[in-house]
């Protein structure tokens, strides 16, 4: 296989920054911003599916990039503290900073509750309907580093996680728990599982050495034709949710830009390629995009 990318590739400004300043920023994934896109355009969908006023569209889009920097900083934090002795057996994590102990514990729980104390006051600012919701949200957090020691699937879990911007950024817009609601938040769930299988493969050989599951261990040699299905299904859902909110015909039409997006991805997948299988799944902030754009339009 290729050769991986570790995680702890400093780019850019990180390199500048005092050894434990960039420690932090690394615990962060702040030198990795595609988790912060792939956290930030479910939200975004909720929030553009919503149609607020457009000065509320602003504000919202504004907490939401702030909270993902924030909640995917904490979720990375979480996830380390959890996986630090597996992190090490892995080929492509063991140089992250718990690992390698560059952080303690101690340091890494206190980091984590500056981002969460920061999030509260982002939380705080949307109506209280989505406070709770957000609330709720941290319990998926929490549990997702553990499924992964107790299920084939856990990019299902992180689904869940992930993809938990989208009812919440529709609920915060002022939109209900209603069919589009459930049928975003199912789009957001699949997509995640998408793009994250695409990620796991990276991993495949090592997760089977230290016995973590993944849905690209289970699925193997037939993750594409599962994946055709998945993207049918998943475009279905968006296309459900737009109708509705009744959006038009050219909300559809732009529809098929993601679409051709994901054929375009499955196409060129190849599971036994890391370097291919990590540039398949940063185009998804793309992706992810496209799908916003068509809601824009709608």
């Amino acid at each position: 296989m290729t050769e991986l990318t570790p995680d702890t590739e400093t780019a850019g400004g990180l390199r500048l920054l005092p050894s434990k300043l960039r420690a932090y920023a690394l615990l962060a994934r702040l030198d990795r911003p595609i988790g912060i896109w792939l956290l930030f355009l479910p939200g975004l969908w909720g929030i553009l599916l919503a149609r607020p006023p457009i000065a509320e569209t602003y504000r919202l889009i504004l907490l939401f990039a702030l909270g993902s920097v924030l909640m995917r900083g904490a979720g990375c934090v979480v996830n380390d503290l959890w996986d630090r002795d597996l992190d090490r057996a892995v080929a492509r994590t063991r140089a992250r900073p718990l690992a390698a102990g560059l952080l303690s514990t101690r340091q890494a729980l206190g980091f984590l509750l500056i981002l969460l104390i920061l999030s509260l006051f982002i939380l705080l600012s949307l109506n209280r309907t989505a406070q709770i919701m957000g609330v709720v949200s941290l319990l998926p957090v929490a549990l997702y580093p553990l499924a992964k020691r107790v299920t084939n699937w856990p990019q299902i879990v992180l689904g869940f996680t992930f993809g938990f911007g989208a009812p919440l950024g529709f609920i915060a817009a002022g939109g209900r728990f209603s069919l589009a609601f459930f049928a975003i938040y199912a789009a957001a769930i699949l997509w995640d599982l998408y793009f994250d299988t695409i990620y796991a493969h990276q991993d495949r050989e090592d997760d089977a050495i230290a016995g973590i599951g993944s849905s690209a261990l289970a699925l193997g040699r037939h993750t594409r034709p599962f994946m055709i299905v998945l993207v049918a299904v998943l475009i279905g859902l968006l296309a459900l949710a737009g109708h509705a909110q009744a959006r038009g015909t050219l909300f559809y039409a732009a529809l098929l830009l993601p679409a051709v997006m994901f054929a375009y991805q499955l196409q060129q997948l190849n599971i036994d390629d890391p370097r291919n299988c990590l540039r398949l799944f940063r185009l998804n902030r793309e992706a992810g995009l496209l799908v916003a754009l068509a809601l824009a339009l709608g």
